[in-house]
């Protein structure tokens, strides 16, 4: 299993994604938080934003698609699509994000 952190600029836009991934079966479920204040480098000059964080459970086999979804469906020039392997969990939430993410 996998969590995949995604970040965009209005809550709306977040909650499209979370529920966009949830519906094309590529994520099992979707948490967002926000607003958060996100510092960072882009184009030589630091920024700040207000963001919303969007963390979606995965499995490692939909993990490309779901990567493929989020760049597409992402209106970011690069979007922050990162992924943390879940070293352990119960079994019975394991087994449900597989059987929610299966194609």
């Amino acid at each position: 299993m996998l969590t995949v952190l995604t970040t965009t600029d209005a809550e709306a836009k977040a909650r499209d994604l979370a529920y966009g991934a949830t519906r094309a079966r590529l994520a099992a479920c979707a948490q967002i938080t926000g607003p958060v204040t996100s510092v960072y480098r882009w184009e030589g000059e630091i920024e700040t934003a207000h963001e919303w964080q969007v963390l979606l459970k995965t499995t490692t086999a939909r993990y490309a698609a779901l990567e493929a979804w989020l760049t597409d469906a992402h209106d970011y020039d690069t979007p922050e699509i990162i992924a943390t392997p879940v070293a352990r969990g119960s079994a019975a939430y394991l087994e449900w994000v597989e059987r929610e993410t299966a194609p």
